[in-house]
């Protein structure tokens, strides 16, 4: 779509610099400074002019991005919807909100897409903390604290003085501002503000509004958030556009509301009780570029719904800035019209599929489940994270206490959690996703294993009800079997944790008269038939089994009624297990690497160490990304909280082919632990 911008000044290059990789063309450029609009125009060989009414009537554009000083941003639009052009319009949509409401009527009566800046609720690190708070994992959000320092404009920017014309609140809060209308919906009133006029006194150019805004406003939907704007506080200070808020279960820190990068570290998350841990991107984030907003606005002209949804988010928060105002100047609250804003805050992310979905297939006959026919969990049933937690006990050649770390690892933002009988931690485990704070269970894939003692029905079935007892869960979204040979049974596992060594050992690796392992009489095929058992009770969404050969896993796709929905499997450079992986794609099974950090000497490679320092990585996140980039799901496990988060982090990572290849290259056929 052809668009005009209106306007040439610091801010258009950076709406321009995304028009390449956009569907938008720039058809013309308006300045009433006309070398600023020629050399703008020269640089996308299209025509330029100094008055809008001639551009309009020149260019075949039918969207006008309007991004002129703060001050002309409302007439210049209502110029452009008169003309009836759509209009994406810089912040603030107007200075008064009886204009901006004017506005999106104007546009609604002619059927006219109106979008307005800031665009950045949907930028990489916003989307991020926001699936966060739709996570739940914060419960009711009871107040807040955001910021818009703005800084002294007339250090950093070349033009101030549209700047200190209006003040910090039209150019600053906006920001913080729409993103919060964007998760919570329109703010009902400011409950008091108050005002600064401070400045340097060396300052020839002076604010011409006051240069620090304090005030706290109430949201329809419950929060209350004091939002500070100023001019006076160095945009270089602790806080530039920072937002905390606080729930009834914990807390969400987000760097800069404002930001278009995204950034590791950015989003922070804080559970009641516990110190605030990062939640970094696991897959891949988009960069955000200015354009994107305007290229949305265009898609809904094209689908014959033009939105002006933007628009009315844009006139509440001219709105809310007009109640900041009053309220500091009456010395009360004041009021705010919600002007038809409405919340579009991203969905909280699902893991796994609704109940509805979980049953939906058919069996090897081609009956339905009803009709008693074995049923065949395939690859819809089953959504995985990019990278999951191990929670074994096990580590360097003893047994540690993993509370702290799986605790760590939900806050950060882990969603697949790989547990078994044998780390003897289910109920510890429990707690944590019973405390407030956990995410939601609908938000998180668990994965449980029976062990080898108890492979006949009876004992497999007492397992897995006990699992589920200590987890506090109907069902796992996986149950797997965690070796494929069996061993004698001699007694229940629950709460192994609890027991001393000895027992532990005694009851999970059981010995014959010669001190040798004590293994049972049931076959992989029998074992798997007593799985099937878990599934046909509904105990498990789906099943799985670990630590097979490809001809193991034959076996249980020849001879059993469901089909494995996941293989978990030892996986690292060193033994890529390359033709197992391959086959269960082409089923759609998926795999899961467990200990793909492990091995001996594997972190210490160069050709690991010289990719990580090329990438800025360590050599366990190549290893963990270059998992990723196969299709498989690594399930690290670390009692070290930078480790956790860095793991986790790695997903987002995509490595290049000849990287990729580098890594393949380390295997090793003769490796052995």
């Amino acid at each position: 779509m052809n668009c005009l911008f209106v306007g040439a000044g610091s801010i258009a290059p950076e709406y321009a610099a995304g028009l390449s990789e956009s569907s938008l063309s720039l058809a013309g450029v308006v300045d009433l400074d006309g070398d600023r609009a020629a050399a703008l125009a020269a640089d996308h060989g299209c025509p330029s002019f100094t008055d809008l009414e001639a551009a309009l009537a020149a260019v075949d554009a039918p969207l006008v991005v309007n991004l002129t000083s703060h001050a002309a941003h409302a007439p210049v639009t209502r110029a452009a919807l008169e003309a009836d052009r759509h209009v994406y319009s810089q912040k603030p949509l107007a200075l008064d909100a009886d204009e901006a409401r004017a506005l999106v009527a104007l546009a609604r009566d002619r059927g006219l897409a109106l979008g307005c800046a800031p665009g950045t609720p949907q930028a990489p690190s916003q989307r991020r903390a926001g699936r966060l708070l739709a996570d739940g994992r914060l419960g009711p959000v009871g107040v807040g604290y955001a910021h818009a320092h703005v800084g002294r404009v007339t250090d950093w920017h070349d033009r101030p003085d549209s700047f200190l014309e209006i003040g910090p609140l039209y150019d600053g809060a906006v920001y913080p501002l729409a993103l919060l209308v964007a998760w919570f919906g329109p703010v009902e009133r400011v409950r008091v503000a108050d005002v600064l006029d401070v400045w340097p006194e060396r300052e020839n150019r002076r604010p011409s509004t006051p240069s620090h805004v304090e005030a706290t406003v109430a949201f329809a939907a419950g929060p209350t958030v004091r939002l500070t704007a100023s001019f006076y506080a160095p945009h270089r200070s602790r806080e530039f556009y920072g937002l905390e808020l606080h729930g009834d279960d914990g807390s969400l820190y987000l760097a800069d509301a404002g930001a278009t990068a995204t950034d590791r570290d950015s989003v922070r998350f804080g559970r009641v009780g516990r110190e605030y841990v990062s939640a970094p991107p696991a897959s891949p984030e988009e960069p955000y570029a200015y354009v994107d907003a305007v290229e949305r606005l265009a898609a809904s002209v094209e689908s014959g719904s033009p939105s002006r949804a933007g628009g009315r988010r844009g006139a509440h928060v001219v709105a809310v800035c007009n109640a900041i105002e009053a309220a500091a100047e009456g010395g009360g609250p004041a009021p705010v019209d919600d002007c038809g804003a409405t919340a579009d805050s991203p969905p909280a992310p699902v893991v796994r599929p609704a109940a509805s979905d979980e049953r939906n297939t058919t069996g090897r006959d081609g009956a339905t489940p009803g009709e008693g026919a074995g049923r065949t969990p395939g690859a819809a049933a089953i959504r995985l994270p990019s990278v999951g937690f191990g929670c074994s006990r096990y580590r360097d050649g003893e047994y540690v206490e993993r509370d702290d770390s799986i605790a760590t690892a939900l806050d950060a933002g882990y969603r697949l959690l790989d547990s078994a009988e044998l780390y003897g931690n289910e109920h510890r485990i429990g707690e944590l996703l019973a405390a407030p704070g956990a995410p939601d269970r609908e938000r998180l894939f668990l994965l449980g294993k029976a062990w080898r003692t108890n492979h006949r029905r009876e004992h497999l079935l007492a397992a897995c009800a006990g699992s589920r007892e200590e987890l506090g869960i109907d069902a796992f979204d996986c149950y797997a079997l965690h070796w494929p040979s069996a061993l004698e049974h001699r007694g229940e596992l629950r709460r192994l944790a609890e027991k001393p060594v000895e027992r532990q050992e005694a009851l999970t690796f059981p010995e014959d008269a010669d001190g040798d392992l004590a293994t049972a009489d049931v076959s992989l095929a029998t074992a798997w038939a007593n799985l099937e058992a878990v599934y046909e009770k509904g105990w498990a969404r789906t099943l799985g089994v670990c630590n097979v050969s490809r001809a193991q896993l034959e076996t249980v796709l020849e001879t059993g009624d469901v089909d494995p929905a996941l293989v978990q499997v030892e996986r690292h450079p060193y033994r890529p297990r390359n033709d197992l992986v391959a086959s269960c794609h082409e089923r759609g099974i998926r795999v899961v690497a467990h200990s793909p950090l492990s091995a001996p000497g594997l972190l210490d490679e160069p050709a690991l160490n010289a990719i990580g320092a090329d990438r800025g990585l360590s050599p366990a996140e190549v290893v963990i990304a270059w998992n990723a980039a196969r299709g498989v799901v690594p399930i690290p496990s670390s009692t070290t909280e930078s480790h956790v988060v860095s793991n986790l982090a790695a997903g987002a990572v995509r490595l290049t082919a000849e990287e990729i290849a580098r890594v393949d290259a380390l295997r090793d056929p003769d490796f052995e632990r």
